[in-house]
């Protein structure tokens, strides 16, 4: 698709600080059902994993504050829901898996590691994502799944019958195991997502003129905006 007219010169921060914030909230919230439902049954398990969702989450939201003051001298609140989010994907396939001081662990390293990935390792490559999926979902999801072979354990979720679970448990192998489903998964991730592209490329286009852009998407195909604000500045200019 190519990058978005003005990246990287201009700033693209959100249009809105507190809608992104009350939708992090919605997200964590969310995110309760979506890792603790997964027990399909209100019990221990369930408990525990919405224990470590929330831990993860929380500690995430920490470590990328932390570590975004010590490099830019401020934190942002902005970073706290990035954060929180790259926790709550870090944490998601290992909920149902591991205990709450190494959901803390698997948050508090996946809040470091993408928020480098956003700040680093994007204006590095010079690659333009504008929700940084990649930097928060592809990162922390796939870290989250490797830390998942090393703190999965018994004592949570014995599906083993007895048998260790992950590195912690003694059964080192899972972590190899971890590596060949993210190696599979990226490549099902990078193979489907250029098909559908292609597809939706040649039936519709998935990239607007550089006017339509300038316009917004809510104008160009809508005809309408969400605040108004090419009349509010037309009668500026006028009445200046």
């Amino acid at each position: 698709m190519g990058k978005r007219t003005g990246y990287p010169h201009e700033s693209m921060r959100p249009h809105n600080l507190v809608l992104s914030v009350i939708g992090a909230a919605m997200l964590w919230v969310g995110w309760f059902g979506f890792n603790a439902g997964s027990a399909l049954s209100a019990g221990p398990l369930a408990t525990s994993a919405f224990v470590a969702t929330h831990f993860g989450a929380a500690a995430a939201a920490l470590s990328w504050l932390s570590v975004e003051w010590w490099v830019s001298g401020k934190p942002s609140v902005l970073g706290a829901i990035s954060g929180a989010v790259a926790g709550l994907v870090a944490i998601t396939p290992a909920s149902g898996f591991v205990q709450p001081m190494a959901a803390i662990l698997i948050g508090a390293v996946a809040g470091v590691v993408c928020y480098l990935m956003v700040s680093r390792v994007k204006h590095k490559f010079g690659y333009d994502d504008s929700l940084d999926a990649f930097g928060v979902h592809g990162a922390g999801g796939t870290l989250g799944a490797i830390l998942t072979g090393v703190f999965a354990t018994k004592a949570v979720n014995d599906l083993r019958s007895g048998k260790p679970m992950g590195w912690v448990d003694g059964d080192g192998g899972q972590v190899v195991n971890q590596l060949i489903a993210v190696a599979i998964s990226w490549v099902l991730a990078v193979v489907g997502t250029l098909v559908i592209l292609k597809i939706c490329d040649a039936l519709l286009g998935v990239r607007v003129n550089a006017n339509e852009e300038t316009e917004g998407l809510d104008f160009s195909p809508h005809g309408e905006e969400g605040y108004n604000l090419r009349d509010r500045l037309r009668s500026q200019g006028e009445t200046l």
